[in-house]
């Protein structure tokens, strides 16, 4: 019997990055110093670098990252526009930074349509909102579209780059539409370190300044707390590991992902499958696959299953259905309907940088096969 194609591998990494990291938790250890030292300043150099910005500041979460770029572009009792379809981190950042949500349904691709974004907004003109657009599934939204929006409509704007890491959209970085932008290290991630961690990245010194100090219980000096700030650091240990063993490879795992996506785009043709476009002008980079099931999703699991693949969904219940927010206050423009074709559709194949080609082959060959005799 062949091995479970896996939806994530991390065996495998581990043994890709193993000696690196072994030598990178060494050298910490050896200094002595485990939390808010060289490692993190140095990681948080190479991160800015990558993606274009100024400043990278490194924090606990993903979801932190979030909370503390709201927390900078002052969101307190503001209304935040953003989508019904992501991690319910996005949505809980929001509320912990105190803003209001107001969920617009996304576009065919899954992620927030940009156009009914606009469309509401010049409804409700006068009122000032805020933006937190997703760059769900590695793909990335029309960036010149966003900056339209902002500058037209005096919208404060955060990207969720949690899952799109390099991504770009017409050659131009994710991140770059607004002041600050969110980044996340969770393990499942393109480049996600070995526990957890985020980063807050923006081109404004001030910026940077006031994350570092909210991250660090709002301290400004020893002991000096200016603001009420959070306990959201980035150790040391994870700094080190992103800097030597990951962050070195995150292009030949983008591009290795980038090659199964084209497989899979070129391979399944099942008429009972329906693969999404990817946004205009995305260069992608594959941090998760998405297909839409017409039949029985359910039925299509368990033949993958039974073939040895694994799958996931992405996501089952959408952002305002789910019983925590039934106590908040929250806004829903229209009838979601998009956004709840996917959460009722879609499945996610294993896509990893250490597939084989033949765990490639066998997704597609799985896939065709589903409702023939």
């Amino acid at each position: 019997m062949k091995p479970t194609v896996l939806l994530n591998d991390f065996k495998a990494q581990w043994q890709c990055v193993r000696e690196d990291t072994l030598k990178a938790i060494d050298r910490v250890g050896c200094s002595g110093r485990f939390i808010l030292g060289d490692e993190v300043t140095h990681f948080e150099q190479q991160l800015a670098a990558l993606t274009g910005k100024r400043y990278s500041v490194g924090c606990a979460s993903g979801l932190d990252a979030i909370e503390l770029g709201l927390r900078i572009l002052g969101c307190q009792g503001k209304p935040v526009i953003t989508t019904p379809l992501s991690a319910f981190a996005t949505t809980l950042a929001i509320i912990r930074a105190g803003g209001i949500p107001i969920f617009i349904d996304t576009d065919r691709s899954g992620l927030l349509d940009l156009d009914k974004v606009e469309r509401f907004v010049e409804k409700n003109h006068g009122t000032r909102y805020f933006l937190l657009p997703v760059h769900l599934f590695g793909h990335s939204l029309d960036l010149e579209h966003l900056r339209r929006l902002r500058e037209r409509f005096e919208l404060t704007v955060l990207e969720d780059c949690a899952q799109a890491i390099g991504a770009r959209n017409n050659g131009t970085n994710v991140g770059s539409a607004s002041e600050t932008a969110a980044i996340s290290f969770y393990p499942t991630k393109n480049l996600g370190c070995m526990g957890d961690g985020g980063a807050v990245i923006t081109d404004r010194e001030d910026f940077a300044t006031l994350a570092r100090a909210l991250r660090n219980y709002g301290q400004t000096g020893n002991y000096r707390h200016t603001y009420l700030g959070m306990d959201s650091r980035l150790d040391e240990i994870h700094a080190a590991i992103l800097t030597d063993a990951l962050l070195p490879r995150l292009v030949a795992f983008t591009e290795r992902r980038r090659e199964i996506a084209r497989y899979y785009r070129s391979g399944i043709s099942s008429e009972t499958l329906e693969i999404p476009p990817e946004p205009d002008g995305s260069q992608s980079v594959c941090h998760l696959f998405p297909i839409l099931v017409k039949g029985d999703r359910a039925s299509f699991q368990q033949h993958l299953t039974a073939q040895g693949i694994q799958c996931a969904i992405h996501y089952p219940l959408l952002i305002p259905d789910q019983p925590a927010l039934r106590a908040q206050s929250y806004t829903i423009d229209g009838q979601l309907k998009n956004a709840r074709l996917f959460a009722q559709k879609e499945v996610s194949l294993p896509i990893h940088p250490f597939m084989s080609d033949d765990d490639v082959k066998r997704v597609v060959v799985a896939c065709n096969s589903w409702g023939k005799a």
